[in-house]
């Protein structure tokens, strides 16, 4: 008898565990199924330093399968439902996918628009996330314009994918800042809802301190509520406001 995985997501958590259950059993014992509803797998990771010019969105796309040991099926269809009465996956063209695990690795994904404002005039103009191809490669466009100002990173909410991410952005920006000679001329603040800059209180103590050696601002609980791009004005709940030249999101 051969077991059936089927894994619905083909982002990086639904490769992985593809990869990780090749190993472990053989095409003989196991068949491992992936589907998603596109062909193109994003490293995410990546995208942190597209804005930095230091990558490029579209080399960060490789086909699915590519990203799949081999002997692991890969099956591009959106899901129309699950029927867990008879462990079987019905997919949009009519194709029915038997299983005996199904895992579901659909990930997240980001509601800009669930903040007010946020996706208003300003958005990838003086408002931008990095979090996706799109927006990254527009913020790359906007950091090489730059010539200073404030330049404000925003965590929105919690939780969000790679809770260093934004940090990291915050130092990179620093260096960059640096290398173009204009950080003298630019505020950098990080605001999060946050009471430290990272949620454990030993990191959160020692990021506290990188933060302050590289004149990063750090204001804390911070709830974000607006974004009023016509005034440049983040606002929070408590109607505390930061005013920015340049808003980097995480929403």
């Amino acid at each position: 008898m051969v077991y059936r995985f089927v894994i619905i997501g083909g982002g990086t958590g639904g490769t992985l565990m593809a990869n990780r259950l090749r190993k472990l059993y053989s095409p003989d014992a196991v068949d491992i199924t992936v589907v998603d509803r596109d062909d193109a797998h994003l490293y995410q990771p990546g995208l942190l330093f597209v804005p930095f010019g230091l990558a490029e969105a579209d080399h960060l796309v490789r086909p699915r399968q590519r990203q799949l040991h081999r002997d692991i099926r890969f099956v591009q269809a959106e899901i129309d439902r699950v029927e867990t009465a008879t462990s079987e996956v019905h997919l949009g063209d009519g194709a029915i996918l038997p299983y005996d695990v199904l895992i579901v690795a659909t990930g997240a994904r980001l509601v800009p628009e669930e903040t007010e404002g946020m996706t208003g005039d300003g958005w990838l103009e003086t408002v931008f996330p990095f979090y996706t191809a799109a927006g990254a490669t527009a913020l790359a466009g906007a950091l090489e314009r730059f010539e200073g100002g404030r330049l404000v990173v925003n965590v929105v909410d919690m939780p969000i994918k790679c809770p260093v991410a934004p940090l990291e952005f915050a130092f990179l920006a620093e260096w960059y800042l640096t290398e173009r000679g204009i950080r003298d001329r630019t505020e950098l603040v990080f605001v999060t809802p946050l009471d430290g800059a990272f949620t454990k209180p030993t990191a959160s103590q020692m990021l506290s301190g990188l933060l302050a050696s590289k004149r990063i601002e750090l204001v804390t609980e911070f709830n974000a509520g607006e974004v009023d791009a016509g005034a440049a004005v983040l606002r929070s709940y408590d109607d505390r406001v930061q005013p920015f030249d340049l808003l980097v999101t995480i929403p």
